[in-house]
């Protein structure tokens, strides 16, 4: 039989091929024992010599293993994801499964292509860090058509499912009572936004050490938006033009805080000294800046190994909470914070 260039080979073009039913051929490719071993094997080396893949997760064989899981971030050029996916692959790579990775940029409907991709695929479950506005439905869909959903760093509202990430209201209530600890009583939060459970949370630690000190939280002092190098520099003209001059800034992450001391700096000012600035996830990068940034330690590597073990106790039949668990992070005091200066 002559296969043109391109055209899909289907179950009828081998049962054709050799005179049986298109049932007959399911049968033999899934070494089904209803199926004589010379028919099957003859089968399959038809199959083999026209090129045909067999998808065993379209056929419904839900016992199968492809070995393949997807991870889907926000931005793998963002170190942050970097790190959560270096342990996520560590931890597949000891257990014989690698991962086809995707970035969403918080678009859905690219998040949704890529879960499209994956059932296709047959891929056998998925790790990701859910887009801004991820529909409840897009997540069914993965979990009904038997792929399994993992989060990290971020949580779908109104959805059970396992979830691994840092404590972010706890760390930024960290930061913000180390700057307290100083002396800082005008301090204002850069970067987030309330459309992640991830920026809900760190403004909502934000606000609770201002008011368990007694200190005013203003909403001009939240300077909602920036996540990267880029967007942190081009908030601190507007930072440093809020009227109750602000000595101090919490930042959302290291990023975002690295980018306003370079601002700070390009304006004339010395961060850690005139305006003392705090980060979080404790990048790489954050020991060697200049100066080096104070920041929080979120434990990224560890959800991303701790998501990665979850994924496989569920394919293994085990037992996984669908709930979050969160990771308590830890504070390191570096150059960038000191006692407040008068502006």
């Amino acid at each position: 039989m002559t296969i043109k260039s391109g055209q899909k080979i289907k179950l009828s073009t081998i049962a054709d091929g050799l005179g049986v039913s298109t049932a007959t051929v399911s049968l033999a490719l899934r070494d089904s024992p209803l199926i004589a071993e010379e028919t099957r094997n003859r089968i399959k080396q038809h199959a083999q010599a026209l090129g045909y893949i067999y998808n065993r997760r379209a056929a419904s064989l839900r016992t199968s293993r492809s070995g393949i899981i997807g991870v889907m971030v926000h931005d793998i050029m963002n170190p942050f994801f970097a790190e959560i996916l270096r342990s996520i692959e560590i931890e597949l790579d000891r257990n014989g499964h690698t991962f086809i990775l995707g970035n969403h940029y918080d678009q859905p409907e690219k998040q949704r292509r890529f879960i499209e991709t994956l059932l296709q695929l047959g891929a056998d479950g998925v790790i990701m860090s859910p887009a801004i506005c991820t529909p409840v439905a897009d997540i069914n869909l993965a979990e009904a058509n038997g792929l399994p959903v993992v989060f990290i760093a971020r949580r779908v509202e109104d959805l059970k499912a396992p979830v691994f990430r840092g404590d972010d209201a706890y760390g930024i209530e960290l930061a913000t009572r180390h700057l307290i600890s100083l002396g800082h009583r005008r301090i204002a939060m850069i970067g987030g936004t309330d459309y992640t459970s991830t920026g809900r949370d760190r403004y909502r630690g934000y606000q609770q050490a201002m008011s368990q000190a007694g200190l005013e939280v203003k909403p001009e002092w939240r300077l909602a938006g920036p996540r990267t190098k880029q967007g942190g520099f081009d908030i601190a003209p507007r930072f440093l033009a809020l009227a109750d001059k602000p000595t101090a800034a919490v930042c959302y992450n290291d990023l975002a805080a690295i980018g306003l001391m370079n601002g700070v700096a390009r304006a004339g000012h010395s961060p850690g000294e005139d305006i003392s600035v705090t980060g979080y996830d404790n990048l790489e990068e954050a020991a060697i800046a200049i100066p080096a940034l104070t920041t929080l330690w979120n434990g990224q590597g560890e959800a991303g190994r701790r998501a990665a073990r979850a994924l496989l106790d569920l394919l293994n039949g085990q037992p996984v909470p669908h709930e979050q668990e969160l990771i308590r992070p830890q504070l390191h005091i570096r150059h960038s914070t000191a006692a407040p200066k008068e502006r």
